[in-house]
Parts: C-alpha cells; structure tokens; sequence
C-alpha cells in the first residue's frame, strides 16, 4: 500500500532539510550533460550544506574510470543517460544495491533496477515525427515504420546510437528476436538516407524536405518549443506528431538516472541526493528545465511538455529491455542498419 502524499512529502522535506546530514561532500560522475542541471545541483547544496564535487564525462569513460579506480574510487554518484548505460554500469560492478523507502514509493517498479542499483528521474518518450504538409496517414505504431508505403521517406540514427538499440531492445522484449529483425528489415527498406546525426537532425530532415517521417525523444521537440532551436523551431507548425502504440504496448521511453557507487565513501550523502531528485522540487525542474518528462507521476509538466500531449507509456521492465541490447546490435548488423 503506498503512503499517503502527505507522508511522503514529510519524508522529502526530512530528507532535504536534517540540519544532521547537513555537512560534508558528494562526489558525483556525471554523463548528463545539461547546463540547466545546475539548478539540481545547487537547490541540493543550500538545502543540505552538502558540497557536490563533479567530474564530468561520457558514460562509458566514467564507468571504465570507475572500474579502473576499484575500491579507491571517490565517486559517491554515477549520473547518466539510456538505460543500456545504467545496465552497463550494474553489469561492470560500479553501482550498489541500496534500500530507500522514499524512492521504492517515488519511482515506479518498472523504471527502477530490480535490484534496485539504479533508478530512472526523468523519461524522455522515443515517438515518431511527420510532415503534416506531405503525410495525410502517418504510422501510428513502431510496427508500421516498417510498412512498403513509407519506403523511401524515413529518417532514423544509426544502429551504433543507445537510443536506437533500446527501441530494438524493447522490441525483442515484447515480440520476440525474429519479429524484431524484420521490422528491422523493414525500417531499412524505409530509408530516405542512411542514418546520420542527432535527434535534432531528424526533426530537421522534416523541415528540409529530405525526409518525411523521423523518430526522436520528445525532448528534442518540446526544446524547439520553449526555445529557439536552429532548423526547427521557425518551422515546427509543419511537423506532427504521434505517440505510437496508444492502445496497446504504448510509447517506448527512456531514462536518465543513476546510481550510488559500488564504494562510495559518501553513501548516506548518495542516498540523500538521489531521493532529493525523486522530490516534486527536482522532477519539477527535470521537466521545466530540460524538457523532459517526469518519472513521478503527478508532478506538473512544464508547458513546453505539456503541449505534446498526454500519452499511455509502455510499463515494460526496462531493466529487462537493457539485456537485450546485445542481441539488438547483432540484428542491427545482420540487416544493415548502419
């Protein structure tokens, strides 16, 4: 049974104002690489008096350095983006299982590890972008992304992006390999380049005409929403969109989360930090400040998420969907997804 909102926002003011755990340092790997987390950052200093020490990186160069550092690792905090990364971390011995009645209330089961070594603070829903100029019937499902009728009009990221391996991932997950490599199949039929660049370059192969349909996290768009963004935002009113699967597996997303350290010398600090980003205060700002979706639910949206719309998620187990990365690369390979 959860607890009462009351309950709950009394255990996060606890958590963030105990002038006991007001003290010390945190040291915090992070992948993310957003100016806004300052906000995060700093609201986190003044509430507690704890000092976030911060090395910054790529996610596979912290954790080899994490791996490399061993039991002399400073880091309190691993911070990162895709869940295939978070699985990458688990799997390579960096993270520690922890037990937090607030984040198992918070975070809901399916955007945590089972193990509970990591856990998701912010989605970002992997949906499908058109030309509302040159598209009357777009796909509504991952599945017709790989229907004849769109061949030649799809533009995607390569086979080597953590993005596009989770969406295959969660594919294999829920159809199984076999299904999985023929949509695949299908999808590279579809292609009306081969796959080059970020998500902003796929909503900008929509305005430039190279393409008519693309897939991008929904915080690309609602970025070009709140702010100008080069190649896209002057011309956003011709591009539609669709969260796909409604009704059924519901839209694929994906995670930004972390993890206390295998060794972390600062544990009680970890722990406090990251049921301080599970807070309305930090998941507010995830969505305000980056333009993403919050894991909590109930928390508001800010405006330029709410415009894209309310959406049914896919509730599968992301843990579960992270193991089937390497089966997802493979299959990438066979059908030759570059």
């Amino acid at each position: 049974m959860l607890k009462s909102s009351t309950c709950i926002a009394a255990a996060l003011t606890a958590v963030i104002a105990t002038s006991a755990a007001a003290e010390g340092e945190l040291n915090l790997y992070s992948s993310r690489h957003y100016d806004t987390d300052e906000r995060l950052y700093s609201d986190f200093e003044d509430a507690t008096g704890i000092k976030i020490n911060r090395i910054e990186g790529k996610a596979d160069e912290l954790i080899a350095r994490m791996e490399a550092e061993g039991a002399n690792s400073p880091a309190d905090i691993l911070l990162t983006v895709d869940t295939s990364r978070l699985e990458r971390a688990k799997n390579a011995g960096v993270l520690q299982s922890i037990d937090s009645a607030v984040l198992e209330e918070r975070i809901p089961s399916n955007l945590q590890d089972s193990d509970n070594e990591w856990f998701g603070f912010s989605q970002r829903a992997r949906i499908l972008f058109y030309d509302k100029n040159d598209v009357s019937e777009p796909p509504q499902t991952y599945a017709e992304l790989a229907d004849p009728k769109y061949k030649g009009m799809v533009c995607i990221r390569s086979s080597s992006n953590v993005y596009s391996q989770t969406i295959l991932a969660a594919i294999i997950e829920h159809a199984g390999a076999d299904a999985a490599k023929e949509w695949a199949e299908g999808v590279v039929a579809n292609f009306a380049r081969d796959p080059q660049g970020g998500d902003t370059d796929q909503l900008r192969g929509i305005v430039s005409g190279e393409c008519d349909i693309s897939m991008s996290n929904t915080y690309y768009f609602a970025r070009a929403i709140r702010k100008d963004v080069e190649g896209v935002s002057a011309d956003r009113e011709m591009i539609g969109w669709v969260f796909p699967d409604q009704g059924g597996n519901g839209a694929h997303v994906n995670l930004s989360g972390g993890g206390v350290a295998a060794h972390a010398p600062n544990k009680e600090n970890a722990i406090m930090f990251l049921e301080y980003l599970a807070s309305d205060q930090a998941q507010q700002y995830f969505s305000a400040g980056n333009d993403e979706y919050p894991t909590v639910e109930g928390v508001a949206l800010s405006e330029s998420v709410a415009a894209l719309g309310d959406y049914q998620a896919d509730a599968v187990d992301l843990s579960a969907v992270a193991k089937n990365v390497p089966d997802a690369q493979k299959i990438f390979n066979e059908v030759g997804w570059k």
